[in-house]
C-alpha cells in the first residue's frame, strides 16, 4: 500500500451519493478506501448498501465533524449548499472531492494542499480513470508534466535518478512538476510509487485504453507494443496527463527506465 493511500484510509471517509450511478461508483471506490463509510439517498435503489438519508443538509454537519474525507459523488452546487456553510479554515476542515456521476471529473473543493484534498482528488482520479480537478494556485502554476515508464521491479533510487538527471541536463526545474504521469499498468509499481512520494510529487497514472486510442501522436516502442500492447508509455503519459501540451523532452532510456517530459500551454 503506498503512503498516499494509507494516509486517507487511517482518518475514516465518508462517500456519499443521491443516485443508482453515484452508488455503483462508490463500490468502485469501497476497493481502495478501506476505512470508509456510506451515505446514500432515501432514492437510491436498496441492492446498494449504506446509512440512508432524506436530506444532504440534515448530515452534512454531522459527516463534516466526524470525517477527515469526504468524497461527493453528484452535482458540485449540492456539495457547496450543504458543505460550504461549515467551512472554517483549510487547516482543520476535512478534505472534500467531488465526482461527477460519470467519473469524467473528480474535483478538489474544499483544503486542497493543506487538508489533502488534491491528493485524494488524484488517488480517486486514478482508480476512476477520471481528470483530477486541481485549482490550487501553487499546483496550478506548475507546468510540467514527466512521464515515465520502467522494467518490472526497478528500484526507486534508479527511477529518482532519471527523473532528476533528465530534469537537470534540460535545465528544468523540479518545482516546475506537476505531475510523474505513468500507464495504468504499472498502478502497483511500487518502485515508481515509492520514487513519486520520495520526490513529493502526485502520481498520476494514464489509461491504456487512451493511450491506445491516441497511438498516432507518439513514436512507436516496438519492445513496449510487443509487450502490453501499448505505443510506448513515458511519452503518451507526459502528453495525456495534462492539457494543450507539448513534447519538450523526448524519450530518454537509462538503466531499465524511460522519462520523457511534456510541458503545459496555462497562458
Amino acid at each position: 500500500m503506498n503512503s498516499e493511500k494509507a494516509s486517507i484510509e487511517s482518518a475514516g471517509t465518508a462517500l456519499i451519493t443521491l443516485s443508482d450511478e453515484g452508488a455503483a461508483l462508490v463500490e468502485r471506490l469501497c476497493y481502495i478506501l478501506e476505512n470508509r463509510l456510506i451515505f446514500l439517498h432515501a432514492n437510491v435503489d436498496p441492492r446498494f448498501s449504506g446509512k440512508r438519508f432524506d436530506r444532504l443538509l440534515d448530515i452534512s454537519g454531522n459527516i463534516f465533524s466526524s470525517f477527515r474525507n469526504i468524497v461527493f459523488i453528484g452535482p458540485t452546487g449540492v456539495a457547496v449548499r450543504a458543505f460550504g456553510r461549515l467551512a472554517s479554515h483549510k487547516t482543520i476542515d476535512p478534505a472534500i472531492v467531488v465526482v461527477d456521476v460519470c467519473a469524467r471529473y473528480v474535483i478538489s473543493l474544499l483544503s486542497g494542499h493543506e487538508g489533502g484534498a488534491n491528493d485524494l482528488a488524484i488517488v480517486v482520479a486514478n482508480h476512476l480513470d477520471a481528470e483530477p480537478v486541481i485549482t490550487t494556485t501553487t499546483e496550478a502554476r506548475k507546468d510540467l508534466i514527466v512521464g515515465v515508464g520502467c522494467r518490472k521491479a526497478v528500484h526507486y533510487s534508479v527511477i529518482v535518478e532519471a527523473i532528476t538527471s533528465t530534469l537537470s541536463m534540460e535545465g528544468l526545474d523540479m518545482s516546475r512538476v506537476r505531475f510523474i504521469a505513468s500507464a495504468d499498468i504499472k498502478k502497483t509499481e511500487s518502485g515508481l510509487i515509492e520514487a513519486a512520494r520520495f520526490l513529493g510529487i502526485p502520481l498520476r497514472f494514464v489509461s491504456s485504453e487512451e493511450i491506445t486510442r491516441k497511438h498516432y501522436a507518439f513514436e512507436i516502442s516496438d519492445l513496449v507494443y510487443s509487450q502490453f500492447g501499448l505505443p510506448g508509455v513515458a511519452e503518451p503519459s507526459a502528453i495525456l496527463a495534462g492539457r494543450r501540451t507539448e513534447l519538450i523532452v523526448p524519450k530518454r532510456k537509462s538503466n531499465g527506465v524511460t522519462v520523457a517530459v511534456a510541458r503545459e500551454n496555462c497562458t
